[in-house]
């Protein structure tokens, strides 16, 4: 009986192959151990096939017979990608590549390429920690918000309190994105088994106030996500910054207190974090502003905005051990940037400045962030 069972299958496998139901694969993207990356995809009645990886490739790829279409990069650097394919006109996913990301609603492939096996972004043989989803109550907004915590290795083995850091993401993200796009986890996980960095806490909040938390994973399931937030930059987040910091200190082995306190962000995240430090000078003694948004956006009138200038001032006077700021050089909020500088130079106000190159994207962000958490509670 097992052999008539064995044989109908390799019979029916047989059929489906001859009819077209199993075609034909390739393997994609290929990673040789020097760094190169081939990709393939089959598109058999395709003109045209290109590559298109986050903003730094965009290029033809090459008929190589057998209905395949294929290319090889050789000059990426180590880092996390993005990418996917237009074939004739009509983007497409890389069907063999099943790993996926999504960045608002554009959703591409994605691969880490680390062939030396020292990048940073990469999963490496080392402690790991704990990534938790929590929710926690806010009773300035009078809502229950979703959150993500980055918790490090050994944390529930010890007794040990931990330094924070909180980690604000920009107007395209929520509290997941920071681990999704920005491999925070596995930078902290690297960085403190090298002895890089220090063991901490990281909490990733979601900064859009009229959501509670990431597309789908809240009340409203078929929730779709979206640039047009109606509360993003307008005081809402800031203003109800301290239930988030009450509810971690609350429930959590934190050392509550300013010199282990760290706030950083990207983009609209750059932009609470530049506020929020500024109204709590007492809480932060670590600020990263990693591309920030620094020109008001708000529409309304909110006091958290009223005299930047002159809140630097006093943050600066309690001598906030760290305030840090990287920018790329073709970022559209360069301009923004420079007269914020040219603004702390005038006021004789102490910063790092770290510029880079390329514009607003995650390769310059996740860079920051591993050049940022190697500075700070030192």
């Amino acid at each position: 009986m097992r052999r008539y069972f064995f044989f109908l299958f390799v019979l029916m496998a047989f059929t489906m192959s001859s009819q077209g139901y199993f075609a034909p694969t390739v393997n994609s993207p290929e990673i040789a151990k020097n760094g190169a990356v081939t990709f393939k995809i089959k598109a058999a009645k395709a003109d045209t096939v290109r590559l298109i990886i986050d903003s730094r490739v965009d290029t033809l790829m090459k008929h190589t017979g057998n209905e395949t279409w294929s290319i090889t990069l050789r000059d990426l650097e180590p880092d996390l990608y993005m990418y996917y394919f237009i074939v004739d006109g009509t983007k497409m996913l890389d069907p063999e590549n099943a790993q996926v990301l999504r960045d608002v609603k554009t959703v591409m492939n994605t691969f880490v390429l680390d062939p030396q096996g020292d990048c940073p972004m990469a999963v490496h043989d080392v402690p790991h920690g704990e990534v938790r989803a929590v929710w926690y109550d806010s009773p300035t907004l009078n809502a229950t918000r979703r959150m993500m915590l980055y918790l490090p290795p050994g944390y529930e083995l010890s007794r040990q309190r931990y330094p924070v850091l909180y980690l604000l993401h920009g107007t395209g993200g929520d509290e997941t994105v920071w681990l999704e796009q920005g491999h925070a986890a596995q930078v902290l996980d690297n960085l403190i088994a090298s002895g890089k960095a220090e063991p901490m806490i990281v909490v990733m909040p979601n900064g859009h106030t009229d959501t509670p938390s990431a597309p789908g994973m809240g009340p409203n399931n078929n929730e779709q996500p979206t640039f047009a937030h109606k509360q993003w930059m307008e005081g809402t987040f800031e203003q109800s910054f301290n239930d988030i910091m009450n509810w971690v200190d609350k429930n959590y082995r934190t050392r509550a207190a300013k010199r282990y306190r760290a706030i950083a962000g990207l983009s609209m995240g750059g932009y609470h974090s530049l506020y929020i430090s500024a109204n709590q000078p007492d809480d932060f003694n670590y600020v990263g502003l990693f591309s920030p948004a620094i020109s008001r956006m708000d529409q309304g009138k909110c006091k958290i905005y009223d005299d930047l200038e002159g809140k630097l001032i006093a943050q600066f006077k309690q001598r906030p051990r760290l305030y840090w700021l990287g920018i790329g050089k073709d970022d559209f909020l360069y301009k923004d940037n420079a007269e914020f500088r040219r603004m702390l130079d005038k006021n004789r106000l102490h910063y790092t400045y770290h510029e880079s190159g390329a514009g607003h994207e995650w390769a310059n962000w996740r860079d920051y962030l591993v050049i940022f958490v190697q500075q700070i509670f030192k």
